[in-house]
């Protein structure tokens, strides 16, 4: 095998993407073989080259054409096609966030029997420099123990013709949630990838407070850790020009990511050292202002595409193994959860009642989605973020 031949199934925004770009030759040794949508004018209009056309997923996996596949459909299906491609003995990369609920997550990870399988996510931020550095700094302890973690990530703005623009948008049936599981499912993986779980969260979701949907669009969250530490999530869709600032506080100072930097302000001794030495009662450690190189956003989805071929052929080690891709989804359940009876909510959330609580959700609800484009011109298949 010199090379893997590739289908995507859905050609909304990220699907198209992928499709014109790789229908170009973009990453070596992949080869964009076929490619699958409901809409049959998306289908037609998509720039995918030479690549066969399909309506029908299943009929896609079970065409002998393809060795691997790209799920880039809207989130509850990312569940049903995982798990047909699995056990159809497909390499499979499956969207942010890999399923809408931990009980589908548990389901999904549940048909990866084959280990030599490649099971990917797109969890694209794990190719930025910055973050990529700060994993290596708390990984080899250089940090020290981490007190403190805020992100604030607010430049997520939405307009009201963004969620009017398909019927799922923002439901709960539709995609399971609101900001939680749509913008942010890559800061949540960061954030659980960086720090770890946490041992408790008290969220508060404000549902609808900037737009007419029946999802939380605003989330404040405070999570706890076993050892003490402690972190502040801060997001929205409806604030403008909004912020992302991620600021760890920890024994051997503080680092910031904000814009294009990323900078060090640390320590000379360790504050617990200082605390206990330190003869004076105000004194604070001395400082070095670091700024730490990282330049760039890194390869982001096309790098998560080269590993994915790289771990096919190579046996390379994933960026984001798929299994992985169950805490940033148990995390959201769980600010969600928490929001909903408010109070706070350990850690590990019970999947299966998490799950009864959302389909009681959809069941209930009485919401009537406003959409604005003609009927049929939206697929269902197709995932734009």
């Amino acid at each position: 095998m010199d090379e893997v031949k590739l289908g995507i199934i859905g050609l909304g925004n990220m699907g198209g993407h992928y499709a014109g770009r790789l229908s170009k030759g973009e990453i070596k040794r992949l080869r964009l073989a076929a490619v699958c949508d409901r809409d049959e004018e998306k289908l037609k209009a998509a720039d995918a080259g030479d690549a066969k056309r399909f309506t029908d997923a299943e009929e896609m996996l079970k065409s002998g054409l393809i060795d691997a596949v790209v799920i880039a459909t809207p989130h509850y299906d990312h569940t049903v096609l995982g798990i047909k491609a699995l056990e159809l003995g497909l390499h499979t990369l499956v969207e942010k966030p890999i399923s809408v609920h931990k009980a589908d997550c548990e389901r999904l990870i549940a048909a990866h029997t084959n280990k030599d399988q490649i099971f990917a996510a797109m969890f694209n931020q794990r190719t930025d420099p910055r973050y990529r550095k700060l994993k290596e700094l708390i990984d080899s302890g250089e940090l020290g123990k981490i007190n403190r973690i805020n992100w604030i990530i607010t430049d997520w703005f939405r307009t009201r013709q963004y969620y009017a623009s398909g019927g799922w948008r923002a439901t709960w049936g539709g995609e399971g949630g609101g900001v939680l599981l749509n913008q942010c499912p890559h800061q949540i993986d960061l954030w659980q990838w960086l720090f770890g779980m946490p041992q408790k969260v008290r969220a508060f979701c404000q549902v609808g407070r900037f737009h007419d949907i029946e999802v939380e669009d605003d989330v404040t969250a405070y999570m706890e850790y076993a050892d003490g530490s402690n972190g502040v999530f801060i997001t929205t869709t409806g604030e403008a020009p909004g912020t992302n600032r991620l600021e760890i506080a920890a024994e051997r100072g503080r680092i910031v990511i904000e814009g294009d930097t990323m900078k060090w302000l640390r320590n000379e001794v360790t504050s617990t050292e200082w605390c206990e030495t330190c003869e004076t009662g105000f004194a604070k450690p001395e400082t070095w202002d670091i700024s730490l190189p990282a330049s760039g956003r890194g390869e982001q989805h096309m790098g998560i595409l080269k590993n994915f071929t790289a771990a096919i052929l190579d046996k390379a080690p994933l960026i984001a193994p798929a299994e992985e891709g169950i805490h940033s989804v148990e995390l959201a359940n769980g600010m969600i959860h928490s929001s909903d009876i408010g109070e706070t909510v350990s850690f590990p959330l019970d999947g299966v009642a998490y799950e009864t609580a959302l389909k009681k959700k959809i069941e209930t609800s009485t919401f009537v989605k406003k959409v604005d484009q003609p009927k049929g011109a939206a697929s269902n298949m197709s995932n734009t973020f």
